[in-house]
């Protein structure tokens, strides 16, 4: 039976087990990063192309990286195009999160793109995960599974049109981005607001009556994963590599400076 190497079958095992995922943040370009977050215990990986320096060169090596260990790499994509997703899936991930979905007509937009025809328009030349198959039909066979496709609900239109958003064709999970939703209504960052804590409540109770995966990107707060993993979610990308070593070391600088 073929396995891939990007573990994208033990991931989605896992959230098909409802068990909770979690994973972690790579904006740094050393591959020792996503190395040493996949060694810690992670489900996954998120790299993230969005919001960071990274290349598309950095990309690889960490997704690479991550090969001989048991985490999956979820990759955020900058933007929902075509043209910039199609040399990400080409280096197969695990999952691909396309964000900033804002309607349904997007979201078929997103998805399509990472899949070939007949189910979608993504051209073919794949540089990675091809060759552990013994010819083109094989790989066709099992291409368009290698690969997860998450879109990011992070926009009150998104959660307006969330319904039709569901019945994607293909889709296989949402990621909720509070942040940018917040900001979509004029409230950035004020999560108690009843308009943002409205809109996030009919996303986990639509997302929970669906048959696709659901999950976000919060920072370290224990009372929020515990409220939200019993609402359904069930991934949490919690903090990343420059926010850890950020922390750590203004820790262990005000420790010592407190010795004075």
């Amino acid at each position: 039976m073929y396995k891939s190497h990007n573990n994208v079958e033990l991931f989605k095992d896992k959230l098909i087990q409802n068990k909770i995922c979690i994973g972690t943040g790579v904006t740094l370009s050393d591959p020792l990063s996503a190395e040493i977050s996949a060694e810690s215990g992670n489900d996954f990986i998120w790299i993230e192309m969005e919001h960071s320096h990274l290349t598309n060169n950095d990309l690889i090596v960490h997704i690479m990286a991550l090969r001989g260990t048991s985490t999956a790499a979820m990759v955020r994509v900058p933007w929902n195009d075509p043209v910039v997703i199609k040399p990400i899936i080409d280096m197969c991930p695990a999952v691909i999160v396309v964000p900033m979905i804002r309607n349904a007509t997007d979201a078929l937009k997103a998805v399509q793109s990472c899949k070939y025809p007949p189910n979608g328009f993504r051209s073919f030349s794949p540089i990675r995960n091809m060759y552990s198959c013994d010819n083109m039909v094989d790989y066709l066979n099992i291409a368009d599974s290698q690969t997860m496709v998450f879109v990011q609900i992070e926009h009150i239109d998104a959660i307006n049109d969330l319904d039709n958003i569901l019945k994607t064709p293909g889709l296989d999970g949402l990621v909720l981005g509070r942040n940018d939703l917040s900001g979509s209504v004029g409230k950035l960052g004020d999560y108690d607001n009843p308009i943002v804590k409205d809109a996030i409540n009919t996303y986990f109770k639509k997302c929970k009556d669906s048959n696709v995966f659901t999950g976000c990107a919060v920072s370290y707060d224990l009372s929020i994963i515990d409220d939200w993993y019993e609402k359904g979610c069930q991934f949490f990308n919690i903090g990343c590599d420059r926010d850890f070593i950020s922390s750590m070391s203004k820790d262990i600088v005000n420790k010592i400076r407190s010795l004075n």
